[in-house]
């Protein structure tokens, strides 16, 4: 089996999912008045610099309420989010019910701390109700983070844990800021470069989105899709939903999210929400795959198949686990396939099986590739491969019509989400791509509602593909909560867009440099893809 597989096997053509996109309004698009980002008080000082980077792509950075008074700091009493985790944007448990705010607030207030409980509501989107998520208890308002600090290490002392945040991070409609926002426009009309996803040497690796960038000579660059971070929960870097490369399908989707669709061109760029369906098949028989290119038993943002546990709808943050799998590894995948219990088939670059291993792991063959079994799964797969006789693997992705999409080599997929604008209307779905999580509204709290950096990308009625990235975790620049996205994309002219991965992973380089302000302390954090904008190939 080879990697190109994957992409030559889904069917018909992407002109199924890009062919009933409305045309471009007109050859030379004339946006209209400049209207500003609709966050904050009216009123607010917006300045806008706009440079063209090459023919057809412009940078644009938006800075509002630079001027804005410096709010207060506090100290949130809480259980820190995945204290076990290295995921630095795991949200803190720190939403309670009414009466056991009140009670914890008591019990700070006896020993001395200036306790106070806090509703946090949240606003209605397209498939969440929104109203009072919770009630928070806080303690003290600071002039400076280092004051707040110094509060913590009391309250620790006294038994209680809590995370100090600037206030500004809340997601009040009232502040003033400031924001800094940039934006990227491709414009297919102009554009003679190249537009492409890169995963960097292999998928179960992460590189700096600048590193990408470097290696490929790239014009501009942002950080793309979701990844694998913990090793727990897969290989650090394997994409955690969608991800097609050059036309190569080489991660399945969280089933039913959305990805963001481009192409070499410029030209096309979609949202779609996508699915998939593998086999593998030999002489006489054939199976379902479970996936492409990550660890058995490992989903993570779940969306995976009806016996993975705890669900098979998405669940973002969470790894799904299925002791009983099926996935083919590509190429692609890293220098060895996968460790463990099970059976491996291990196919030549034809696509015949030259040794069935187990347990499974090792090197592959020069242009090779294998299917990976467990549970279950190693008796069909004993069944099914057979060494020296051909065993292929067949695939289809589909759009949320239900029509078959094959991308084409010039295509690049990558996964995201919530949806954030639909036909030109916002349409925010945090429920339907998982970030609603059962008893556990502090999650939702912590990523949807509260500001954080974010980035942003879809594309306009003119057809122009546009990438956005928002700083944020700063005093200097607030992020933006998932609505306020929503509502920048709309502004900025988007008819359609999607989130894309944020937090620490939001990164925008230009001409070899990180023009924003990454939020991890260490800096650019590496991610496990990237959009790159190539130059003119003339």
């Amino acid at each position: 089996m080879n990697s190109k597989l994957l992409g030559a096997c889904t069917g018909l053509a992407l002109f199924a999912l890009v062919g009933a996109l409305p045309a471009p309004a007109s050859s030379e698009p004339r946006p209209g008045p400049t209207r500003a980002l609709p966050l904050g008080a009216v009123g607010l000082t917006e300045t806008r610099s706009t440079r063209t980077l090459q023919p057809g792509v412009t940078l644009t950075r938006i800075v509002r309420g630079a001027d804005a008074p410096a709010l207060a700091w506090t100290v949130e009493v809480s259980i820190p989010g995945g204290v076990t985790s290295p995921d630095p944007d795991a949200p803190p448990t720190a939403l309670k019910d009414r009466a056991s705010a009140d009670e914890l607030a008591a019990d700070l207030q006896e020993d001395g701390f200036d306790a106070r409980v806090e509703e946090v509501t949240t606003p209605a989107v397209a498939d969440y109700a929104g109203g009072t998520l919770g009630w928070r208890v806080r303690v003290g308002r600071f002039d400076s983070q280092s004051i707040g600090t110094a509060e913590r290490t009391r309250l620790r002392g006294s038994g209680y844990a809590g995370s100090v945040v600037y206030t500004g991070w809340d997601g009040n409609p009232a502040d003033r800021g400031p924001w800094r926002i940039d934006v990227l426009t491709i414009d297919p009309d102009r554009f003679r470069g190249g537009l492409k996803a890169s995963y960097g040497s292999d998928l179960e690796n992460r590189e700096k989105t600048s590193e990408l960038a470097a290696a490929a000579g790239a014009t501009a660059a942002v950080n793309g899709g979701f990844f694998v971070l913990d090793p727990s929960a897969g290989a650090p870097g394997d994409p955690a939903g969608v991800g097609v490369y050059d036309g190569r399908l080489l991660s399945e989707p969280v089933n039913g999210r959305p990805g963001l669709v481009v192409r070499d061109s410029g030209r096309h760029s979609a949202v779609a929400r996508l699915t998939w369906e593998g086999r593998a098949v030999g002489r006489d028989a054939s199976q379902p795959l479970d996936g492409v290119d990550r660890v058995p038993g490992l989903i993570r943002n779940c969306g995976g198949t009806a016996d993975d546990t705890p669900t098979s709808r998405p669940l973002h943050d969470v790894t799904c686990t299925d002791r009983d799998e099926l996935v083919a590894i590509t190429p692609d995948y890293g220098r060895r396939t996968p460790q463990g219990e099970g059976l491996e088939a291990v196919l030549d670059a034809r696509g015949r099986v030259l040794e069935l291993r187990s347990p499974r792991g090792g090197s592959l063959p020069a242009g090779g590739s294998s299917v990976q079994a467990t549970g279950t799964r190693v008796a069909e797969l004993a069944t099914l491969a057979q060494v020296g006789r051909p065993l292929r693997i067949e695939g289809m992705l589909r759009d949320g019509s239900g029509h078959k999409v094959s991308p084409s080599p010039a295509t690049s997929i990558f996964n995201g989400g919530p949806e954030l604008v639909r036909d030109g209307r916002l349409h925010v779905t945090p429920a339907t791509d998982g970030m609603v999580q059962p008893g556990n509204a502090s999650f939702y709290y912590g990523w949807v509602h509260k500001r954080n950096p974010r980035t942003l990308a879809g594309v306009d009625a003119a057809g122009r593909t546009v990438f956005v990235t928002a700083d944020g975790r700063g005093t200097d620049a607030l992020g933006l909560s998932i609505p306020e996205s929503a509502a920048v994309a709309r502004t900025l002219g988007l008819r359609d867009a999607v989130n894309l991965d944020g937090g620490g992973s939001t990164t925008m380089v230009v001409d070899g440099e990180v023009i924003n302000n990454p939020s991890d302390a260490a800096g650019e954090r590496p991610v496990g893809d990237a959009l790159l904008i190539l130059p003119d190939r003339g």
